[in-house]
């Protein structure tokens, strides 16, 4: 894999995390044949989409069963979650990286950082895991009740996200070559954290298109501790 480029980015006073945003996956270009697993993919990747706009769609409807509530829900816990791990597993294969840090950090804290983040993941993830597999034991029995087994389903996905987040979290730790890069645009990203969302939305945008990162506003509306 070519190398990763993975931003350390102020959440907050003295708080960071990691975050990467993965390129769109190519189409193919025009006239260009596209396998059959690969468009198997890209129709799966396309259904999930419309599931989970669905599923945010339907927060304003009028009531619903119970099912319907539930399967929404499971269907926007799974979408916050692939979110919040996404740079995590965009770790598993990779050997080298672009570290991206704030430039009122110096390397050596920036790094130490880091190690703490990334040891905290393969920790928490690991523990998450282990608690999330006992969960999909238990409710294994309700795949002999009729209807679909969303609980069972939940756990599944559960299970299947810290590992592969511990797997990724693992390989930063021990086997990634870093070098590392000082960006000033992340340096005042620690004290728009502290505003409101509406107050610092435009000039976080404005930072995610100068690292051509289209999502980034997004997540960091999502992790940063004001306006929430």
């Amino acid at each position: 894999m070519d190398e990763a480029v993975i931003f350390l980015v102020p959440i907050g006073s003295d708080r960071y995390d990691l975050y990467t945003e993965a390129a769109d996956e190519p189409v193919g270009a025009a006239g260009e044949p596209v396998g059959f697993w690969r468009r198997k993919a890209l129709q799966l990747q396309e259904r999930w989409r419309e599931i989970v706009q669905a599923a945010h769609a339907a927060r304003g409807d009028e009531p619903r069963g119970s099912f319907a509530r539930a399967r929404d829900w499971m269907v926007r816990h799974v979408a916050e979650s692939i979110a919040e791990q996404r740079t995590l597993w965009s770790l598993r294969a990779v050997t080298a990286a672009l570290f991206v840090h704030p430039a009122d950090l110096a390397d050596a804290a920036a790094a130490a950082m880091r190690t703490d983040l990334l040891a905290r993941a393969r920790r928490d993830h690991g523990v998450w895991l282990l608690v999330n597999l006992a969960g999909a034991a238990a409710t294994a029995v309700l795949v002999l009740l009729p209807g679909p087994n969303i609980i069972g389903y939940y756990f599944l996905f559960r299970v299947v996200g810290h590992f592969l987040s511990w797997r990724g979290a693992r390989r930063g730790l021990e086997h990634i070559a870093w070098r590392a890069r000082p960006e000033p645009a992340l340096a005042e990203l620690a004290a728009l954290s502290e505003l409101p969302r509406d107050a610092r939305h435009a000039r976080v945008t404005e930072i995610g298109e100068r690292l051509q990162l289209p999502h980034f506003a997004d997540f960091f509306d999502r992790v940063a501790v004001g306006g929430r």
